[in-house]
């Protein structure tokens, strides 16, 4: 991997080769997160836009020399990445905006925008010949990484909170993986699963403490330019809860900006549940990421739920760096802004999903963003991962008799 120049400890500033440490800064325990750093000169002679254009390959794979793996490597058969980006004129015209566009990763294989750095995860792991691969998760990571091991024949443990949606423990079970449910939160399951995988050897998939996690969650971000012909749009409205897809949006678009591919930065927009919004509070008081101290997160958006934010250092920097801004919205907002998206873009996102489109709805109401500008909306999860929230969020059907006076009732009402 002569493309991947050091291993940077975003705390110290301290490099490492890549095979000197396997996730973290030692200097800063589980807290020392590092940055992949490219030899942005070398990546350019392998890949351009001109090449991509011409590769029909429509998955994560066709960025593959900018990503953090070697060239033989052979990559799990699922179809991740090449998510459509609609331009969406009806939410628009309700914003009263002239540009937005809804970039729907509920599309990828388990549902989920989790399989981007899922399928790093496993590529990693089997370079590092791991018998087991492990994470702790909401739902949506544990399930892209279940997912993706299956594929592949890869065994791998789960990490879960007992509170988990249905939908989500069960796509870890159809997938065959070893599921621990944690009587505790995320957080709780989170240092388990960091315990475990020292104690046994596992590969860890941890966001916030993996770093290749970042470079799979960056190629959205990729996708979205490219598939704006270059044209970076002026603003990226995503929901956070970890942190570490904001993040890795942000990575990309540096990747993007070094290369001489596109001419700005978009501000970054992230967006958080009411209450779990700490890197929202850190943004406001302007806070050192390492000053952050655990909250009590809850909220119906359990895929955005997080009491102290692992990939809090690259959260943070991806807002201040691009001048965007952290907006927080209640869950009332959240489920309201699941049938607005239904009913006029036709995508179907979970809670956390939808509130990405809630934060733009807020940031429009708040004179944040300017009609002119050129919006994206990214919907991280499909609505099918939580239909019990999905139903809080509309009214209920129709009841009708077996007969055609009934359904004339109901007609007349329309």
């Amino acid at each position: 991997m002569d493309h991947i120049k050091s291993l940077k400890c975003l705390i110290c500033g301290k490099e490492y080769a890549p095979h000197e440490i396997d996730y973290v800064c030692p200097d800063h325990g589980d807290e020392g997160i590092v940055d992949v750093q490219y030899d942005y000169d070398l990546i350019g002679r392998r890949l351009n836009p001109q090449m991509l254009e011409q590769n029909p390959d429509r998955t994560i794979w066709r960025y593959r020399p900018l990503l953090p793996i070697a060239p033989e490597s052979p990559v799990p058969p699922l179809t991740v990445g090449g998510t459509p980006l609609y331009k969406t004129d009806r939410l628009a015209a309700i914003l009263k905006m002239k540009h937005v566009w809804v970039k729907d990763d509920g599309r990828l294989p388990t549902a989920s925008f989790k399989d981007r750095a899922s399928a790093i995860a496993v590529v990693k792991g089997r370079e590092r010949k791991a018998e087991i691969i492990t994470t702790a998760s909401t739902g949506n990571a544990a399930a892209a990484l279940a997912g993706l091991c299956a594929s592949v024949g890869q065994r791998n443990v789960i990490f879960v909170p007992q509170s988990a949606p249905p939908a989500k423990i069960a796509q870890l079970l159809v997938f065959g993986s070893t599921v621990l449910l944690v009587r505790g939160t995320y957080d709780d399951a989170f240092e388990l699963c960091l315990q475990a995988a020292k104690e046994f050897g596992w590969y860890n998939r941890n966001t916030g403490y993996n770093p290749y996690m970042t470079e799979g969650k960056k190629t959205a971000s990729l996708e979205i330019c490219e598939q704006l012909g270059w044209d970076a749009p002026d603003r990226i409205f995503v929901s956070v809860g970890d942190g570490c897809i904001i993040g890795g949006l942000h990575k990309g678009l540096k990747d993007l900006m070094a290369l001489g591919w596109i001419n700005k930065l978009p501000k970054l927009m992230g967006v958080q549940a009411a209450g779990s919004a700490a890197l929202y509070d850190a943004w406001r008081s302007n806070m050192n990421a390492m000053d952050m101290q655990p909250i009590d997160a809850q909220t119906i958006a359990d895929s955005i739920s997080a009491g102290l934010p692992r990939d809090r250092i690259k959260a943070l920097a991806a807002v201040r760096e691009t001048d965007g801004a952290y907006i927080k919205v209640s869950d009332e907002e959240i489920l309201a802004a699941i049938p607005v998206l239904g009913q006029n873009a036709g995508v179907f996102a979970e809670p956390a999903g939808a509130a990405s489109y809630a934060g733009l709805v807020k940031a429009v109401a708040e004179g944040l963003v300017n009609p002119d500008e050129r919006i994206v909306v990214l919907v991280t999860g499909n609505g099918l991962k939580d239909v019990a929230s999905a139903r809080k969020s509309v009214g209920e059907p129709f009841v009708v008799n077996k007969d055609l006076n009934d359904v004339k009732r109901v007609a007349s009402q329309l």
